[in-house]
């Protein structure tokens, strides 16, 4: 599956941020979704790239992602979710492919997946903290959550 919002997706991603957010997803939501959690994907990739090039390598090793212990936290809640399996399943082939000068190591492919259920996790609360309230998350409190993100990522 290339998309996330394709008829096999949507129902697994909806309880997937019911569960990890407590928030109601529609396809609309879930389309913009992936379009931002792919760019950050890149942005990763891409700091990751300069970092195994400052290091004399072409290939990304994990310890050239830059990841902070926020999302290995998230990372590590996202392997505990019931819905990780479905999620992971979903993902293995359909996880953005890094930018066309970026090479990641078998390793580091394999751990896209984690990556992406960490970023999924920390955004899907993010709407909590943007308005405690929140059940099915407006256009504005998307562009508050990727302006978060932005600010980190």
């Amino acid at each position: 599956m290339t998309d996330v919002t394709g008829v096999t997706g949507i129902p697994e991603f909806k309880r997937f941020f019911r569960s990890a957010g407590r928030v109601d997803v529609d396809k609309d939501d879930l389309r913009r979704f992936r379009a931002f959690v792919d760019q950050k994907i890149d942005d990763i990739a891409i700091a990751g790239r300069n970092s195994a090039s400052w290091n004399d390598r072409d290939i990304i090793a994990p310890q050239d992602l830059p990841i902070t212990k926020g999302l290995q936290e998230r990372m590590r809640e996202f392997d505990k979710l019931d819905e990780a399996d479905e999620i992971r399943q979903l993902l293995r082939g359909a996880v953005r492919r890094p930018p066309a000068d970026v090479t990641f190591s078998e390793e580091t492919e394999d751990m896209l997946p984690e990556v992406f259920g960490g970023i999924s996790i920390a955004l899907a609360r993010s709407f909590r903290i943007v308005d405690p309230h929140v059940t099915n998350p407006s256009t504005e409190h998307w562009e508050r959550g990727f302006d978060l993100f932005r600010m980190l990522l």
